[in-house]
C-alpha cells in the first residue's frame, strides 16, 4: 500500500510484494479485515501484473481463504504448497492477514517446491507496544518520554495529528511482524492524558479506526486517581462503591465509542503515580477495580510491577531496589481477575544492558503475566547506537527459572509487551538499524524460539530486496554481537547503570551513586559489586527458585555476566575465564571501542548497496557510536583506575 510521503517503507518496501503481486491470487471471505488483505493483494498485483480473484474455480497461484471451521484459532493459520497452488487457510480474519505476510516475507520461496502443511500460531496472546507518548510537549521529557526517534505519530503540541495516513501505515507494519496491540499514551499519565478516558476520548477512537484493519487493539494507559482528577469524587479508593461506579460508567462510555477497545496500562504507586497505597489498599484491589470495569466487555487491564522506593537513603544498604517488585507482588499471587495482567520487566531493575530475569516471573504462578521489554534504547545507545537487542531477548524469554528440565519464560508469559521505539522521523526508529528490533520484538512475541540471527535475514530480506548477498554479511558483521558490544564498553558485569542522570545517554559511573533512585554500585578502593545474597546481602537471591536461588548465591557459580549485579568483590576477583575483574574492566572496554570503530569500517562497504542518503544517515551514526565507545572506556577505565590503584596488565593508555 502507499506510505506517506517522505517516510521509510522499512520492511514493506513495494518491492517486498513482487512474488504476490506477479501471481494470480484467490481470495475467499468477507469481514473488514479480510478486505484489507483482499486491497493489499491489489494494489501488489496493479504494482506487478498479476491478478486478484474471486472466483474459487479460477486458475490461481496462491489462496487466501478464511475458514472458520480451520481449527487455527483466531489468529493462526495453515500455509501449505501442492499441484503449483499456494494455500493459506486461516480460522479468523486476523490469521489471514498473518499467513499474507508469512507468504511476503517468503517471497518467491512461498511459489518453489511443494511445502506440505504447516499449522502457525501465535505462542502469546497479547503482542503489545506500549507508546510513552505525550499529548502536551512536557519540559523535561518531551513530545515522547524515552523516545529518540522524534516526535509522536499521534499528537503534536497539544493537539491530534491532522493526517493519521502514518498511523495506519504503521499499523501495516506491526501486523506484517506479529503485533496486535498498541497502548497509545505514555504510563505516566499527565493531566491532558488524563482526557483521553473522557472528553478527549475521540482522539483515541480515530487513532483506533487507523489501526483496526490490520487486527491491532488500541489500550490506554490510565490515570488511578481518574475518579478525582476527572469525575470530581473526593476519593479513588478502589474498595468505594461509588469509585467502582464511576469506572464501570466511564468503561462503558469506552465501549460505545471504541467497541473493540483492547483495555487500561496502569503504573500505580510508581515514580509518584497515584495509587491504591494512599487508602491503605494494595495492588491486586486497584487492578480487580480496574477489572470489573472491563470485565463486561472483554478487556483487560494491564498492571505495571514497576514499583519501588525512589526515595531510597543511599546510605542504606539494607534497601535493594531490585527487591521491590517481588516484595510487593509474590504475595498477591492468586488475588488478581482472570483480566488483570500483571507486567512485569524482564529484569528486577530497569531495562539494563544486562539484568537477571526478574524472580516475579517464577513468583506469581496463578497471575496471568506480561513480560516487558524496552525496544526503544533508553539504556542500550538511545537508537544513536547500534544494539541489536533480539539476542537479549531470547535469552530472557528462552531462561529457564527452575533448571534445564522446567518451563522456560516463554512458557509461563501469556503476553509479551514492549515500549515503541517508533517517532515521526522519516526512518520510523531515529536510527535505520534500530527498525531490526521493533521487527524482532514481534516475529519473538509470534515465535519466542526463532533464532536472532534468521530474524535479523528476514528483515534485510524485506527491507533491502534487491540486495545480493553482500549487504546482508555486512550487516550481519555489525549487528549480530552489536548488544555484546555495547555492554563490553559499557557497564561490566551486570553492574548496570553508571549513566548521565536524567537523560540517561554516555557515562557518569557516580551519577547515581548518592541519589535516592537505588541504582549503586558500591564501588571502593577495595571492590565493586552489589552483595545481594542472603548470607551477608539484601537477600535479593532467596527471591528466586531452585537452583538459581543457589547460583546467585555462589560466588563460584554466579555466571561472570552477573557477578556484581550479586556479589562486592575485590578488583583481584578472578573470574571463569581466569581473568581478574578489574582487568576484564580494561579489556572489555578497550575492546568493546575497537568493534564500535570496526562497526564503522564495515559500514563502508554497504556504500552503493542502499540509498545513499541511508548511507550517509548510518554513517554519521556510527560516528556517533565510535566517539561514545571511546568516551565510555576512557571513564570507566579512568574510574576504576583511579579507585583500584591496579594497572592495566597490557600497558594501554589508562587516563
Amino acid at each position: 500500500m502507499p506510505e506517506p510521503n517522505g517516510v521509510h517503507p522499512a520492511w514493506l518496501p513495494p518491492e517486498a510484494f513482487r512474488a504476490i503481486g506477479s501471481r494470480r491470487t484467490l481470495v475467499v471471505g468477507d469481514d473488514n479485515r479480510t478486505r484489507t488483505v483482499r486491497a493489499e493483494v491489489a494494489h501488489a498485483c496493479a504494482r506487478y501484473g498479476g491478478a486478484l480473484h474471486g472466483d474459487r474455480d479460477g486458475a490461481h497461484d496462491l489462496a487466501l481463504v478464511l475458514d472458520p471451521e480451520a481449527g487455527t484459532g483466531p489468529e493462526g493459520f495453515v500455509l501449505s504448497r501442492r499441484d503449483g497452488v499456494t494455500t493459506v487457510v486461516a480460522g479468523g480474519p486476523s490469521g489471514l492477514l498473518y499467513g499474507l505476510f508469512e507468504v511476503v516475507r517468503r517471497g518467491e520461496a512461498a511459489f518453489g517446491a511443494d511445502l506440505p502443511a504447516e499449522t502457525h500460531r501465535p505462542a502469546l496472546h497479547r503482542r503489545m507496544l506500549d507508546h510513552w507518548d505525550n499529548i502536551d510537549v512536557h519540559p523535561v521529557m518531551g513530545q515522547v518520554e524515552r523516545g529518540y526517534a522524534g516526535g509522536s505519530i499521534f499528537w503534536r503540541d497539544g493537539a491530534p495529528r491532522g493526517d493519521l495516513a502514518r498511523v495506519r501505515a504503521y499499523g501495516r507494519l506491526l501486523a506484517a511482524c506479529g503485533v496486535n496491540a498498541v497502548a497509545v499514551n505514555n504510563v505516566n499519565v499527565h493531566a491532558t492524558e488524563a482526557h483521553l478516558l473522557t472528553d478527549r476520548l475521540g482522539e483515541v477512537a480515530a487513532i483506533a479506526a487507523e489501526l483496526r484493519p490490520y487486527g491491532i487493539r488500541v489500550h490506554l494507559s490510565v490515570n488511578f486517581a481518574s475518579p478525582i482528577v476527572l469525575g470530581g469524587l473526593e476519593t479513588a479508593d478502589p474498595l468505594d462503591d461509588g469509585v467502582r461506579a464511576w469506572w464501570a460508567r466511564t468503561t462503558e462510555r469506552v465501549y460505545e465509542t471504541i467497541p473493540d477497545f483492547g483495555g487500561y496500562v496502569v503504573k500505580a504507586d510508581s515514580e509518584g503515580q497515584p495509587g491504591p497505597f494512599a487508602y491503605g489498599r494494595d495492588h491486586a484491589d486497584g487492578a480487580n477495580m480496574l477489572a470489573d470495569a472491563l470485565a463486561p466487555f472483554g478487556g483487560v487491564v494491564h498492571w505495571r510491577a514497576f514499583v519501588y522506593d525512589h526515595r531510597q537513603d543511599w546510605r542504606d544498604r539494607s534497601t535493594d531496589r531490585a527487591r521491590a517488585a517481588h516484595d510487593h507482588f509474590a504475595p498477591l499471587d492468586g488475588r488478581f481477575r482472570d483480566n488483570a495482567i500483571v507486567q512485569v520487566k524482564y529484569g528486577p531493575i530497569d531495562f539494563q544492558v544486562r539484568e537477571p530475569v526478574s524472580p516475579v516471573i517464577a513468583a506469581m504462578p496463578d497471575t496471568r503475566l506480561a513480560v516487558e521489554l524496552q525496544v526503544t534504547q533508553e539504556y542500550t545507545g538511545q537508537q544513536r547506537h547500534v544494539c541489536y537487542l533480539a539476542p537479549m531477548w531470547r535469552e530472557v524469554l528462552g531462561f529457564r527459572p527452575w533448571g534445564p528440565d522446567g518451563r522456560a519464560v516463554s512458557d509461563v508469559a501469556t503476553e509479551l509487551v514492549a515500549v515503541s521505539n517508533v517517532g515521526d522521523d522519516p526512518y520510523w526508529t531515529g536510527h535505520p538499524l534500530a527498525q531490526a528490533n521493533l521487527y524482532a520484538f514481534g516475529r519473538l512475541a509470534w515465535a519466542p524460539g526463532l533464532d536472532p540471527a534468521d530474524v535479523l535475514d528476514e528483515w534485510i530480506s524485506l527491507t533491502f530486496p534487491g540486495d545480493t548477498g553482500r549487504l546482508r554479511r555486512t550487516l550481519h558483521e555489525i549487528m549480530d554481537g552489536s548488544w555484546r558490544t555495547y555492554e563490553r564498553y559499557t557497564a561490566p558485569l551486570g553492574v548496570g547503570f553508571m549513566v548521565r542522570p536524567g537523560h540517561h545517554y554516555g557515562p557518569d559511573v557516580d551519577g547515581y551513586e548518592y541519589t535516592p533512585w537505588g541504582t549503586y554500585h558500591f564501588a571502593d578502593r577495595d571492590g565493586v559489586g552489589v552483595d545481594r545474597t542472603r548470607a551477608t546481602g539484601t537477600g535479593f537471591t532467596g527471591q528466586y527458585p531452585q537452583p538459581w536461588s543457589d547460583v546467585y548465591e555462589s560466588l563460584e557459580e554466579c555466571p561472570d555476566e552477573l557477578l556484581l549485579f550479586f556479589h562486592h568483590v575485590p578488583y583481584g576477583h578472578v573470574l571463569h575465564d581466569g581473568t581478574t575483574v578489574i582487568q576484564h574492566i580494561y579489556d572489555t572496554h578497550f575492546a568493546g571501542a575497537e568493534e564500535a570503530a570496526a562497526m564503522r569500517e564495515q559500514w563502508e562497504k554497504a556504500a552503493g548497496d542502499v540509498p545513499p542518503e541511508l548511507h550517509a544517515k548510518v554513517r554519521e551514526l556510527l560516528d556517533e557510536q565510535v566517539r561514545g565507545a571511546r568516551e565510555w572506556r576512557d571513564q570507566i577505565n579512568t574510574y576504576f583506575f583511579r579507585k583500584s590503584g591496579i594497572p592495566d596488565a597490557h600497558g594501554r593508555r589508562v587516563y
